[in-house]
C-alpha cells in the first residue's frame, strides 16, 4: 500500500483503488482500524473497493459487515467486496449489510480453474455481483497450457494474431461481469496483458478453448 500510494500521488481521480483488509481482522473494531491503516498508507481519503480477504467463520459476519458498512457510510469506502467466500458466505454476507451491497467477489478462475461458473448465471449475474478472477493465466503459461488438451491455446493464438497470456485473459473478460487481474513482472508484459482487451474471441475459438480442458 506504502507503493501503490507512491504511484497514485497526484493521479488519484484517474485510478480506481481497490484494497483488502485480512481476515485475520475481521471483527468490527479490527476492520475500522486496518482501514484507517490502509488509507493512511494509500494517501488517500477513500478507497473505492474495500474487500475481506479470506472468510473466518470464527467472526460473527454480521460483525465484519457492520463495520464495511460504517466505513461506506462515512465516505471512507465507496463500494464492498469480499475475496475467496463462496456462494453461501456471499450471501451471508449480503444478508449482514442493510444499506449497501456486496458488489464483487475475488475468486480463482481462469480457464484450468472454472468451479465459479457454476453460480454465474443462477446467482452473480442476477444479483450484479462482479467476479475478480484472480490467477487468471492459472499461475504460469505453462501450468495453463498443459491443463488443455491439443495445444488448444496455441492454436486460437497463432489464428487470432495474438499471444497465447491474451487469448485466455480474452477468454476470462468474455464472461458477463467478469474482471481479471493478472499478476505482472514487468512493464513489458503489463502491456501485453493490456492487449487482451477492445476485442473478442471468435464464437469457435471460445467453443475450442471450453472443450479443451
Amino acid at each position: 500500500e506504502d507503493v501503490v500510494g507512491e504511484a497514485i500521488r497526484g493521479l488519484r481521480e484517474k485510478v480506481f483503488l481497490a484494497t483488502k483488509v485480512s481476515g485475520d481482522h475481521l471483527g468490527y473494531g479490527d476492520v475500522l482500524k486496518a482501514a484507517e491503516s490502509s488509507l493512511k498508507r494509500l494517501g488517500t481519503d477513500t478507497i473505492d473497493l474495500y474487500q475481506v480477504h479470506w472468510p473466518d467463520t470464527t467472526v460473527p459476519i454480521g460483525d465484519t459487515m457492520r463495520a464495511m458498512e460504517k466505513l461506506a457510510d462515512e465516505g471512507k469506502v465507496r463500494f464492498i467486496g469480499v475475496s475467496n467466500f463462496s456462494r453461501q458466505q456471499v450471501e451471508e454476507a449480503q444478508a449482514a449489510l442493510t444499506k449497501h451491497r456486496i458488489v464483487s467477489n475475488q475468486v480463482e478462475y481462469s480457464l484450468a480453474q472454472r468451479e465459479p461458473e457454476a453460480d454465474f448465471a443462477s446467482f452473480y449475474e442476477p444479483q450484479k455481483i462482479s467476479i475478480i478472477a484472480y490467477s487468471p493465466l492459472a499461475e504460469g503459461m505453462r501450468n495453463l497450457k498443459s491443463r488443455l488438451k491439443g495445444q488448444a491455446l496455441e492454436k486460437v493464438a497463432q489464428a487470432s494474431g495474438k499471444t497465447v497470456a491474451q487469448v485466455a485473459l480474452n477468454w476470462c473478460i468474455s464472461k458477463d461481469n467478469v474482471i481479471a487481474i493478472p499478476k505482472s513482472n514487468s512493464a513489458q508484459r503489463t502491456e501485453e496483458n493490456c492487449g487482451a482487451s477492445s476485442w473478442r474471441l471468435a464464437d469457435d475459438h471460445m467453443r475450442l478453448l471450453e472443450e479443451a480442458r
